[in-house]
């Protein structure tokens, strides 16, 4: 049965650019709806179980002011709920699990009871209303305007069709634009597309696109046993090697450096004279912060190199397709585990660490792996204006900086950061310049109510690498939400206001009064 639900801004998709767009459309005053595929909103920080890749600068300056009151609230959050040791307690800048990804590993149930406690007084008033289980299936289409989008919840198929005036896709694979027929690109382009150095010399690769991961959590028992079950795929991924750009078995604590791609060693734990170990590199709980007591092992997410699946996309193909593929990553995490409780090399030459337990509670799954896979490219608009290499490299751009633009609507700062690629590609990693967010990025060519409100905005495959983590997305979802809200306060579309010199200003300067820096100070580059 289908219902309609008539808001002034759709939100599909809950994860931090939804969340972030929500925010920002309902603090100006308009009725939002925001749907989410899983139970948690949160994406990256929540269901992904993946602890925030922030740049170095982030507890001075180069956040929107509503991420950094998330961060304020992270810490408020362990120090009023969870029995933290004085020492702890009385950090400024408690890290919770301090990892070394990351000033502030914390636990995803954390961020969803701190983006849920943010998003509260919306919810409670009715001006938002969150629609969890829920994927989109369907878009109505008038010309250069979506009318609805319909979607379905995924447990009992029930349908409800969402109208707005502006529609925001803010999914992790950028699902709207297929069924809307937005213009959009993904993979690979070409040198001769783009002229980036980095760009492929021959043709594009549409599925050339970065390894997903399943993440997990687990914490260590010296003496227990909690090994799983051998999963069915082990034996496949125990013997998987990649002689293009690995440096032999996939399972081993040798892996590639991420940017020289010389064979490095990263031990399970902390060894004298070695590098970070895998057990400190995103460890989302340290014990030693709480109370004696409260948690008996640290917890540590597993998102690793040994992990990473590039055999296969989910994006563009069938669905039995991306159901197998989908599966194929569950299954090379699984395998994972089961290699290290059982054949990882020990430094005191035995095998395997059995006390290695699969810590279902921190994530709220019965298999004990997240909600869902962490997605780091998305399928990408045809925009306006598109961020190319040339402009973030610190390569290319010498001692100039970023490029500046004159429609900014927030800044980021990470390095040029690939993954593995399909298609047998490797990790590519460069120095980039702390950036902005152009307006241009965020506007399709040609759709005229729809807005990217995460990793789908106009940026290609190489610069995509430093567009892609939390705070980016998070600033992303937040322009993407005060865009929409600007326009119908101002009954323009989006791009008459990035070519109306007065429109733009006065959209930069509500982005300024709600707390986003448009602008970096002199900086050097990552």
């Amino acid at each position: 049965m289908n219902r309609n639900d008539r808001s002034e801004i759709a939100i599909i998709g809950g994860g931090v650019g939804g969340c972030a767009a929500a925010m920002a459309a309902c603090r100006a005053g308009k009725r939002v709806v925001m749907t989410e595929e899983t139970d948690w909103i949160g994406g990256q920080l929540t269901s992904q179980a993946v602890p925030p890749d922030e740049h170095p600068w982030i507890e001075q300056f180069g956040c929107t002011g509503s991420y950094r009151q998330y961060r304020n609230a992270v810490r408020d959050y362990y120090r009023r709920y969870m029995p933290l040791t004085p020492e702890a307690h009385a950090k400024e800048r408690l890290n919770p699990g301090n990892g070394v990804v990351s000033r502030l590993c914390h636990e995803p149930r954390t961020a969803l009871a701190v983006l849920e406690q943010m998003l509260a007084p919306y919810v409670h008033t009715g001006q938002l209303v969150i629609m969890t289980h829920y994927k989109p299936v369907e878009a109505d289409v008038d010309g250069d305007r979506i009318v609805s989008v319909t979607v379905e919840h995924v447990l009992t198929g029930s349908r409800h069709v969402l109208e707005a005036p502006y529609i925001l896709d803010a999914t992790e694979c950028g699902d709207l634009l297929p069924l809307a027929g937005v213009e959009y690109v993904t993979g690979m382009e070409s040198r001769a597309q783009t002229g980036e150095p980095h760009a492929l010399p021959g043709e594009p690769d549409p599925m050339g696109m970065q390894a997903l991961t399943h993440t997990y959590a687990i914490q260590y028992f010296e003496g227990e046993d909690h090994t799983i079950e051998k999963p069915e795929q082990y034996e496949f991924w125990r013997a998987y090697r990649n002689d293009e750009f690995w440096t032999g078995p996939l399972f081993s604590w040798i892996v590639p450096h991420f940017i020289t791609l010389e064979p490095v060693v990263y031990p399970f734990f902390d060894e004298p004279g070695g590098l970070t170990s895998r057990w400190a590199y995103r460890r989302i709980v340290d014990k030693s912060n709480f109370l004696p007591g409260t948690y008996r092992s640290d917890i540590v997410s597993v998102n690793w190199p040994q992990n990473d699946y590039w055999l296969g996309s989910i994006i563009d193909v069938s669905e039995e397709e991306r159901r197998k593929h989908l599966h194929n990553a569950k299954q090379l995490s699984l395998s994972l585990l089961y290699w290290m409780q059982t054949e990882a090399p020990r430094p005191d030459g035995g095998r395997g660490y059995p006390g290695i337990r699969l810590c279902k509670e921190a994530l709220g799954t019965e298999d004990g792996l997240a909600k869902a896979p962490y997605i780091r490219e998305s399928r990408r608009i045809k925009a306006e204006f598109t961020v190319l290499e040339q402009h973030i490299s610190a390569e290319i751009r010498g001692d100039q900086g970023a490029e500046q633009f004159e429609d900014t609507v927030g800044v980021g700062a990470y390095r040029i950061d690939l993954h593995p690629r399909l298609g047998g590609r490797g990790y590519l990693d460069m120095s980039s310049y702390p950036f902005q967010i152009p307006l241009g990025s965020l506007i399709p060519v040609r759709m005229n109510n729809l807005i990217p409100a995460c990793k789908n905005i106009g940026v290609t495959h190489i610069s995509n690498g430093c567009y892609r983590l939390h705070p980016v997305e998070w600033n992303i979802g937040e322009a993407a939400g005060a865009l929409a809200a600007y326009c119908l306060d101002r009954e323009a579309q989006p791009r008459e206001v990035r070519h109306n010199r007065e429109l733009l200003k006065g959209l930069q300067e509500r982005l300024e009064q709600d707390g986003v820096e448009l602008h970096w100070p002199s900086i050097k580059a990552l």
